[in-house]
């Protein structure tokens, strides 16, 4: 019996009991998603059970696994690289933004790798001069509908975000962008693809693909113990040219023409 593991809507209470659940049904295989908060409760819920994870920004750091090249344990899986596609997306929305003398970014507090994520960022910077801020999750406002309101929109500034927390609420953050007209850039197609004007990120399906073969090898016998935990290779570059429209943006023919996917 395969049960897949899946975070949902922040709430990091109930995941150790629903990992529980999962262990006590007897499962021949757990499959999480969404990060580490999922990965952890499943891990400290059996050591027996294998379990096959996908994206976790650094499983070594997490304390998921003793090495990438030889996991130990009971867990395997797929890092989606998150830190370190910062560099590139600050690129992008700098090259997409000239203008720009502050980029924020939209952080969740309770994000293991924030503060990792943050000096990233930071260290990165729009340009020579120019900061990249990072106020987290927690220094906001609600707008009308009750939604919290980040800094980073409020204030009208470019932004970048990521983690599993804010792909939940994806549509939300998109039609926030919208509505105080925000230049951002997003960590996965899933954001540009209802309405998000940049998204460059690893290609999800090629890992949920990964993640099953993973899976199978496991189910026949293999230990997770000796599978490598593997990090994405094919990265795409999607951009909504009706979005940048409405934003009075002109896409560069540099991103355009390194896009894998233009959505019109």
């Amino acid at each position: 019996m395969v049960s897949e593991y899946r975070w949902a809507e922040g709430r990091y209470d109930r995941l150790p009991a629903l990992a529980a659940d999962l262990v006590s049904r007897k499962v021949d295989l757990i499959i999480t998603n969404g990060g580490h908060p999922p990965a952890l409760a499943a891990k400290n819920a059996t050591s027996t059970i294998p379990i096959v994870f996908t994206g976790i920004g650094d499983p070594v750091r997490s304390g998921l696994v003793a090495s990438l090249a030889r996991p130990g344990g009971n867990l395997t899986g797929f890092s989606n690289l998150a830190l370190e596609l910062t560099p590139k997306r600050l690129e992008l929305l700098c090259e997409l933004v000239p203008e720009a003398r502050a980029i924020a970014l939209l952080a969740n507090p309770y994000n293991e790798m924030m503060d990792k994520q943050i000096r990233i960022n930071a260290g990165s910077g729009a340009r020579e001069g120019d900061p990249a801020s990072g106020p987290e999750g927690r220094d906001r406002r609600r707008d009308r509908h009750g939604f919290r309101l980040p800094w980073s929109i409020a204030s009208r500034r470019p932004c970048r975000r990521s983690h599993a927390f804010f792909i939940t609420r994806r549509q939300q953050l998109v039609d926030l962008a919208s509505r105080y007209a925000v230049p951002a850039i997003y960590e996965g197609r899933w954001f540009t693809a209802i309405g998000g004007l940049i998204s460059y990120g690893f290609d999800s399906a090629a890992v949920a693909r990964q993640a099953g073969v993973y899976a199978g090898r496991i189910l026949k016998g293999a230990k997770p113990a000796d599978l490598p935990v593997q990090q994405p290779t094919t990265f795409q570059l999607v951009v909504n040219l009706k979005t940048a429209k409405a934003l009075s943006l002109t896409i560069p023919p540099s991103i355009l023409a390194g896009a894998d996917e233009v959505i019109e």
